[in-house]
């Protein structure tokens, strides 16, 4: 098949603007390059943004999570509820405290952990939960928060991908227990690597930052303490640069990304579902700020078929994400096909297409004249 040659619509690409390029480079001349004033800004910029709530940033969105387990003393013995749809550090973290993940199986529509499922996977041993906000939507907050109490859970939230959506007129993290965020390259607001924490209170925060770094208390000129095992997770200046600066137009990025899942919408029509037999996900434009635009195939595809014949047509795919319980690591643990089956039909037929920043309504037709072409 000879197809016309045409620019490549990547799945994503950063906008870095050039005041945010002015401003790593003033870091890189000031001899501060490691932890300093941009972290302390960009921390203090997110707590603002977050209704004054304690934030600390870390090198990535994995280390929040398993701090925040810590912090909440989730150990050996213990077990904490997933989802099987998500990048596998969600359930890495566990294991990494020496807890056991427990997973239950998604709802077929938003994609994201059913409740219900997650609520009778509770034990005696469950001490916590991470919900995951699978392209930036949210579950129900309120019915989460309402399970947790009920059973006494502390519950961490995934929300690596959710920065700027919000849960009825309030933002995600503004509210809740421990809340992660990432700022990984194709998130909606990048440091290049990095996340950060929402805590509770500054005791949470104190140990937040031991956790940080090597357990190290600083008292004096010289004095240092270590009273609990911690790494070395601590964000970089020239990150929090960079993430100050895409920080800066939050709120512009979300209405962007908004708009572009609306034209995606426009674009399929409303009878695209019922002739391909794929599914879109749910048109959500209140509180989902539309980090992905994910579509589920039809059975009678491969997702690799699909990939390459998009390729083919310059347009770049990503899927997010195979089943985790499915992968080695976690078959060696007793998980097997057919635990999870929804969760299974949608990691293996589930494609993400393009959605960054700098799209515009023209590449959005590009990328749904392609999927329709191959579907067809």
């Amino acid at each position: 098949m000879t197809l016309p040659t045409q620019t490549f619509l990547p799945f994503s690409k950063p906008t870095i603007d050039e005041p945010t390029i002015a401003a790593v480079a003033d870091v890189l001349r000031s001899g501060w390059i490691t932890s300093g004033p941009k972290v302390q800004a960009f921390e203090k910029a997110l707590s603002d943004y977050l209704d004054g709530r304690i934030v600390r940033t870390f090198n990535s969105g994995t280390c929040t999570m398993e701090i925040a387990l810590r912090i909440a003393g989730i150990g050996a013995g213990d077990e904490v509820i997933t989802t099987p749809i998500s990048w596998v550090a969600t359930a890495n973290v566990i294991i990494e405290t020496g807890a056991t993940p427990v997973f239950a199986d998604i709802d077929p529509v938003t994609r994201n952990i059913d409740l219900d499922k997650l609520e009778a996977a509770i034990t005696p041993r469950t001490k916590a939960v991470i919900p995951v906000y699978l392209a930036g939507l949210p579950v129900d907050m309120d019915r989460l928060y309402a399970i947790a109490k009920k059973h006494n859970l502390r519950v961490i939230e995934d929300a690596a991908q959710a920065l700027g959506s919000t849960w009825k007129g309030k933002r995600i993290g503004a509210f809740g227990d421990f809340v992660s965020f990432s700022f990984q390259a194709n998130k909606n607001v990048t440091s290049s690597e990095g996340g950060c924490l929402v805590v509770n209170n500054a005791d949470e925060a104190r140990l937040a930052e031991k956790y940080r770094l090597q357990g190290v208390t600083r008292s004096g000129f010289d004095g240092l303490e270590v009273d609990v095992l911690g790494g070395k997770f601590n964000m970089t200046d020239i990150a929090a640069a960079i993430g100050l600066g895409q920080f800066a137009h939050i709120d512009a990025i979300t209405e962007k990304r908004r708009s572009l899942a609306k034209h995606y919408f426009d674009v399929f029509g409303p009878d695209f579902e019922a002739q391909s037999g794929a599914q879109l996900p749910v048109a959500d434009f209140e509180n989902s700020n539309w980090h992905m635009f994910q579509l589920v195939l039809p059975e009678r595809t491969t997702r690799a078929a699909f990939m390459e014949k998009m390729m083919e047509r310059q347009i770049g795919i990503g899927y997010h994400y195979p089943p985790i319980h499915l992968l080695k690591l976690y078959r060696d643990r007793g998980f097997k096909e057919g635990m999870f089956p929804i969760a299974e039909r949608v990691g293996r037929l589930i494609v993400s297409l393009p959605m960054f920043t700098a799209m515009s309504k023209e590449d959005v037709e590009r990328a749904v004249g392609a999927v329709k072409s191959v579907l067809a």
